[in-house]
């Protein structure tokens, strides 16, 4: 028998409503104490099943908090143990790790990618090599952008995934990578033997952009000369120097950039094969510009919000410190350490932003022909630098 929703004055269809706003709050709360989310497997355009997802907290140590695997449609659900901490989510397909930062509550969609040792598609977009003197030292930073586009998107992934050509008296200070994801990691580099100068990286190039920096200092008597070399082709090559030193080249491929800006001058090639580049030299002191530094617009290589950025010497690029983790998580840097080669590099980066405009747009033009040649015989008028 049936007993009625209203008997002696009460009424139970007034507590639907009361009900109904408890399960939501219920079903809130425990919303907020995880992390959902779906993998997707963007090489075959279906979901990740069976990845692994590990729930890091990056509140001072990077601690595992919790791990999971993907169902058949890719979905996980992490449960967060400190929901006011910042976290990061780590998806490891096919030997590769994807991240992504969270927090608690939060929903993500995360990609992932197929591996292979090599992949086409893949090119260098820029180099960007800044230098400043330390004593009877020269600091070196050099940052290279890679893209990869392949088709279908696939991650190059082993033990050679990119390599690099250095000078060969260089001394290694440090070597940062940032994937897509704008995380950015200290790696190492392993020296090919019985090649001086020639170092490989196994860091993984996911699809879209990946930068490495290369930061190393070189005896100086004042001045040091520099043949490059390419693993890539590049759209663009500038070297960053500072006002007081002097730069000379015998390659016809440089041009000064005007920069607006008097507190470093830029001297940029365009278009370059992969192999050896166009020589050049640099000499004189001087020093890195002010680490405070910070892109009117167009930062090319962001960083994410800092509380507490890291300061370093002006003669030394700013690096984030070796942070101790389980093995499984030693690449990953917290937050408040991190540096995705951002801070100086992207003023650097923002100004030779116009480089790539200008190389896409006069390509019809001789890399001979000065930026005033160009203007006058185009009848535009001429680039002031400014973004």
């Amino acid at each position: 028998m049936n007993r009625p929703l209203c008997s002696k004055g009460f009424c139970w269809l007034g507590l639907l409503p009361a009900l109904a706003l408890m399960l939501c709050f219920s079903t809130a709360a425990l919303g907020a104490n995880s992390i959902r989310g779906s993998v997707r497997n963007q090489s075959r355009g279906e979901p990740a099943a069976g990845d692994d997802v590990i729930l890091v907290r990056l509140d001072g140590e990077m601690q595992e908090e919790a791990r999971a695997k993907t169902d058949a449609q890719g979905a996980f659900i992490l449960d967060v143990q400190h929901p006011g901490k910042p976290y990061l989510v780590r998806v490891f397909h096919q030997g590769v790790s994807y991240d992504q930062q969270a927090s608690a509550g939060q929903a993500l969609s995360i990609q992932v990618f197929d591996s292979a040792p090599q992949v086409r598609g893949i090119t260098g977009t820029i180099e960007i090599l800044r230098t400043g003197t330390n004593g009877n030292l020269l600091h070196v930073s050099d940052m290279v952008e890679i893209e990869n586009a392949s088709s279908p998107p696939l991650t190059q992934a082993g033990e050679r995934t990119f390599e690099v050509y250095l000078p060969g008296n260089a001394t290694i200070d440090s070597v940062l990578a940032a994937g897509p994801g704008k995380i950015s990691v200290m790696i190492s580099a392993a020296p090919v033997p019985g090649e001086h100068g020639h170092y490989t990286v196994s860091f993984p190039l996911r699809p879209g952009a990946t930068k490495f920096a290369f930061n190393y200092d070189l005896p100086y008597e004042g001045h040091v000369a520099f043949q490059t070399r390419h693993a890539y082709s590049l759209q663009q090559l500038a070297v960053v120097i500072p006002p007081a030193m002097k730069f000379s080249s015998r390659s016809p491929a440089f041009e000064l950039l005007a920069t607006g800006n008097n507190r470093y001058q830029v001297h940029a090639a365009n278009q370059l094969r992969a192999g050896e580049g166009p020589e050049f030299e640099v000499s004189g002191p001087g020093a890195f510009p002010p680490v405070g530094d910070r892109a009117p617009s167009h930062q090319v290589f962001q960083s994410p919000a800092s509380p507490n950025p890291t300061q370093s010497p002006p003669a030394r690029a700013a690096v984030p410190s070796p942070a101790i983790i389980d093995s499984r998580l030693k690449q990953i840097q917290p937050p408040s350490q991190s540096l995705v080669l951002g801070g100086v590099t992207s003023v650097l980066l923002a100004a030779c932003a116009l480089l790539v405009w200008r190389a896409r747009k006069e390509r019809s033009f001789s890399p001979t022909q000065s930026v005033a040649s160009r203007a006058r015989q185009s009848n535009r008028p001429q680039p002031d630098g400014k973004l």
